[in-house]
């Protein structure tokens, strides 16, 4: 009897909790549909047709509104003009990531696509130049696309015209361009730490776009339970051993005056930016 009353009195917190939250800063965003406690405005999108549910609401409270997953408000924008007026026209103020819980736990706010802020900026910033120095926009990575598009013909070559799916050998080549860049060779396309890699990526944006994803994204205390996400979380971590990997055999060859790849000039940057640190202490 005591846990139900317990129960009772902490479910009574949470709701009065979310329902405070939601009226404090339901002044300072746009206008839209009234959250349910805790739930938010989840129950009230048609999920087999979310675009329709979002449509609905954009001709009710106009272009940009406000809707609540879970117990976190999301502004949306519908639209051309909207999504143009914020992306493009105020690109600067705009510029900034959500948090998804999910992806945070993997990234913890590192990397190009899901940092944020001044971080990104930085990161970004030298990315463009390396890729640039790489041969990015210019001969030298037509000269790579073309290698690996020779490849794959004579990988086709070896069907000797039977019929066979070609989705893996297809996939394979823009994920060996991209390998070239950053770990300065290709694979082959019967390496299986390629094949894992790959069978890695197709599965992980199979797993996050998911209902139990965004589910996860919206109550993060799902994360300690069992599900797909735990699968997402190993896949990730095996991947990473796999960089880390490569950038321990980087470390061991590396020529500060001949960067190779990738991963060549980010060691060097590092050891600047250390360089750096350690005379400014």
């Amino acid at each position: 009897m005591d846990l139900f009353i317990f129960l009772g009195i902490g479910l009574s917190c949470l709701i009065l909790l979310s329902l405070w939250n939601q009226s404090y800063v339901k002044g300072q965003l746009p206008p839209g549909p009234t959250p349910f406690p805790i739930v938010g405005n989840i129950l009230q999108l048609n999920s087999k047709n979310i675009n329709k549910s979002l449509s609905m609401l954009a001709q009710e409270y106009g272009p940009v509104f406000t809707l609540y997953f879970g117990m976190k408000p999301t502004v949306v924008l519908h639209g051309y003009e909207a999504v143009k007026e914020a992306l493009i026209d105020q690109a600067e103020e705009f510029s900034g990531r959500g948090s998804f819980p999910v992806i945070d736990k993997i990234c913890q706010g590192l990397g190009v696509v899901f940092s944020s802020g001044e971080r990104w900026k930085q990161i970004r910033r030298f990315c463009l130049m390396v890729l640039r120095n790489l041969g990015m926009g210019k001969k030298t990575i037509e000269d790579r696309i073309q290698e690996e598009a020779l490849c794959l013909v004579d990988a086709l070559k070896k069907t000797n015209g039977s019929p066979c799916d070609p989705s893996f050998l297809l996939a394979c080549v823009p994920c060996n361009i991209i390998s070239s860049i950053i770990f300065q060779n290709r694979f082959d396309y019967d390496d299986k730490k390629f094949h894992r890699l790959i069978a890695y990526i197709h599965e992980n944006a199979r797993i996050v776009s998911t209902p139990w994803i965004q589910l996860c994204n919206v109550f993060p205390v799902l994360h300690y339970l069992p599900g797909s996400h735990n699968v997402l979380f190993k896949n990730t971590a095996d991947q990473q051993k796999f960089i880390l990997e490569k950038i321990k055999e980087h470390q061991e060859s590396l020529d500060p005056n001949n960067p190779r790849d990738f991963i060549d000039h980010f060691l060097i940057r590092m050891e600047k930016l250390e360089s750096r640190r350690r005379l400014n202490v």
